[in-house]
């Protein structure tokens, strides 16, 4: 069964289930730092899981609650109902993503959902709703004999190479062929820089769709390559000496009556005040949420000179080696383009915060200053300097201390998530840092 975009309601959704004989439904929903989780009911517990909510323990969940009120209920959205076409048409599955409550029924703070929805209805306040459109990229790599993932590559392909280069076309086009039957509309799908790296981008949506949309685009591609005897994965920089993986996100605010308010037909660059000072506050405030867009020890070796990743907090019309680029096309599809989010990032979390640094701007009407036309890479420390060119963080510990020190944040995210994300992520920093790593080893052992 191909999605039905007309499956909005609850009755749709228990139609669907009868028509297409589901017998079970993973209900799904993230943890604070963006992976999934997920339990199956019986299709006949649906009608009731609507209306009064699944129950779980949320003590067990990574920056949820404490032990002694670990209640917590999953209220599923049936906007996100989807039949998974690679399981059985005769006692089929679907899933469907929810949102977290307490007992009483009222939202959970720490919910990465609650958090773009609380965003978004800030937007809308303003008189805005926000459109995004994620470029996400990964790689396969082969699995030794007993399943586990290696970093071995499936293929020696480049930047749009094609068989018999690309030796796994045939697994990202039933990646493909997956997401287009789940509701995707696919905009591009093909081989990347690196080799066994990937790239498939879909049509932009509103930014809660989105976020689900990058949350099943994972689910999706990592299932599809197991079937397959591949593993996908979303880690930024899995090999070294070659490109890593990032999730640009294009990005928009659109008007009450469906105009996109980032147009401006009178302006040089047909660009409005309104586009500049959202880029203003992109630009303000990045280094602040960047522990939310680059999540991992593993992000900041991506962002590095020399593998196309933006590391400088500039912006530009075309120039690629900017933080934010402004794509040539105008009229309804003017937009922001972010490059540094990576797609081992929380997409709630991360649509929240850019859009709040982005109304942040607005209403401050931030000046992003001038566009940078000329290759930042190239420049010396000192030009760049002299340029007040600054750069994002270049470790995790030092983007967790950026965010610790930031009430922009703080009041995106609110106190629970923005202290349980900063506990969870020192630990991590703490963790990595205790660690010999091969290069140590590999530098010093033979010398010392």
């Amino acid at each position: 069964m191909k999605h039905k975009p007309e499956i909005q309601t609850k009755e749709d959704v228990l139609e669907a289930v009868v028509e297409n004989d589901v017998k079970f439904i993973r209900t799904q929903f993230t943890d604070t730092m963006g992976i999934i989780k997920s339990w199956a009911i019986p299709s006949e517990d649906l009608d009731e899981a609507f209306d009064e909510g699944v129950m779980f323990d949320g003590s067990s969940i990574e920056g949820f609650t404490r032990i002694e009120e670990s209640d917590m209920m999953l209220m599923p959205d049936p906007s996100t109902f989807r039949i998974l076409p690679w399981r059985p048409k005769e006692g089929a599955v679907a899933r469907i993503i929810g949102d977290v409550k307490l007992p009483d029924g009222k939202p959970f703070e720490g919910d990465p959902r609650y958090i773009l929805k609380k965003t978004l209805k800030e937007a809308q306040d303003m008189g805005y709703s926000m459109n995004v459109g994620p470029e996400l990229e990964f790689f396969l790599f082969k699995q030794d004999s007993e399943g586990n993932p290696t970093t071995e590559l499936t293929d020696k392909g480049g930047y749009f190479d094609f068989a018999p280069l690309d030796m796994a076309q045939d697994v990202r086009r039933e990646i493909d062929y997956t997401l287009e039957h789940m509701g995707f509309k696919l905009e591009a799908s093909h081989h990347e820089v690196a080799p066994s790296q990937h790239e498939i981008d879909f049509r932009f949506a509103d930014a809660l769709t989105t976020a689900d949309n990058v949350i099943t685009f994972r689910y999706v591609v990592k299932s599809i390559a197991n079937h397959h005897g591949y593993y996908a994965t979303f880690m930024p920089k899995p090999l070294y000496g070659v490109n890593g993986s990032g999730m640009h996100a294009n990005q928009s605010l659109m008007s009450q009556d469906g105009e996109n308010v980032f147009f401006d037909p009178n302006t040089p660059n047909q660009l409005s005040d309104i586009a500049r000072y959202y880029t203003g506050g992109l630009l303000e405030h990045i280094r602040e949420f960047a522990a939310i867009t680059n999540p991992t020890v593993n992000s900041y070796k991506r962002l590095v000179p020399g593998y196309e990743a933006p590391i400088y907090i500039t912006w530009s019309d075309s120039n690629r080696s900017s933080l934010i680029r402004i794509p040539s096309t105008r009229g309804k599809g003017t937009r922001v383009e972010l490059r540094c989010p990576d797609p081992a990032c929380n997409p709630y979390l991360a649509f929240a915060t850019m859009l709040s640094a982005g109304l942040d701007g607005i209403k401050n009407k931030t000046d992003p200053k001038e566009a940078v036309t000329h290759n930042i890479f190239n420049l010396s420390g000192k030009e760049r300097e002299d340029m007040g060119i600054n750069s994002l963080p270049g470790s995790l510990k030092e983007a967790i201390d950026e965010m610790a020190d930031s009430e922009f944040v703080k009041k995106t995210l609110g106190d629970h998530l923005f202290n349980n994300y900063l506990c969870a992520k020192n630990k991590e920093w703490d963790d990595y840092k205790a660690r010999v790593h091969q290069w140590e080893l590999d530098t010093y052992l033979s010398i010392l």
